[in-house]
């Protein structure tokens, strides 16, 4: 029973992906061979994210891991790992775009929808199926971001679109902090702290690729 209980978060957050690609395959104006491009691509950034949740783990534990290294991987990922994997992986993102190998617009075009529908479907699931772990406020500003992209993402520019999304995202849940303990997202707390980091190099990327395209 208990290893039936670790399996459940992994269960939903692959349904929840599956969901996000399924949306987005069948809602994308691409055509079939640039789809796929893009679901690769997604996919191999989001093994990414996996794999440096584990080394994460190993490494915010690592005198416990050299002990015993059984008693570290057999518990799901604590809040550290996941901000060390999502740092890694920016960096990797960042610098497969530097390098020309991601088109870094179109790919976080095609990704956004994913993440929200995906985010949707967790919240979702937790609330609805399981009635455990989820939270009606993330639940709610998840639905209202993934209508407004729905209505949106043909109106805005590009850079104006991920520019509010993310201000919304993170007004949201400073909003959320003020009424309730904690946020959570794909079950991982997230500290105000990360939200501010997180939406300041966000934003800083965006204005600086606009401005270095504006010069030109």
């Amino acid at each position: 029973m208990a290893q039936i209980s670790k399996l459940i978060p992994i269960g939903v957050f692959a349904l929840a992906i599956v969901a996000g690609f399924l949306f987005f395959y069948l809602t994308s104006n691409l055509s079939k061979k640039n789809k796929k491009i893009h679901i690769e691509q997604m996919i191999s950034e989001l093994i990414n994210v996996v794999i440096f949740i584990w080394v994460g783990k190993i490494l915010t534990n690592l005198k416990l891991f050299i002990q015993d290294p059984l008693a570290v991987l057999a518990y799901p990922s604590d809040s550290k790992a996941f901000y060390l994997a999502i740092l890694i992986s920016g960096i990797i993102l960042f610098i497969k775009v530097k390098r020309g190998k991601i088109n870094a617009v179109p790919f976080m075009k095609s990704f956004i929808p994913v993440i929200l529908v995906a985010s949707f479907v967790y919240e979702f699931i937790y609330l609805v199926w399981l009635q455990t772990g989820g939270t009606i406020g993330y639940f709610i500003l998840i639905t209202l971001l993934l209508i407004f992209y729905y209505i949106a993402h043909d109106q805005l520019p590009e850079k104006l679109l991920f520019i509010m999304l993310l201000v919304v995202w993170s007004v949201g849940v400073f909003i959320l902090y003020s009424i309730q303990p904690f946020v959570t997202v794909f079950g991982y707390l997230i500290a105000p702290w990360f939200v501010w980091v997180f939406f300041t190099i966000n934003i800083v990327i965006i204005l600086r690729k606009r401005d270095r395209h504006g010069r030109n």
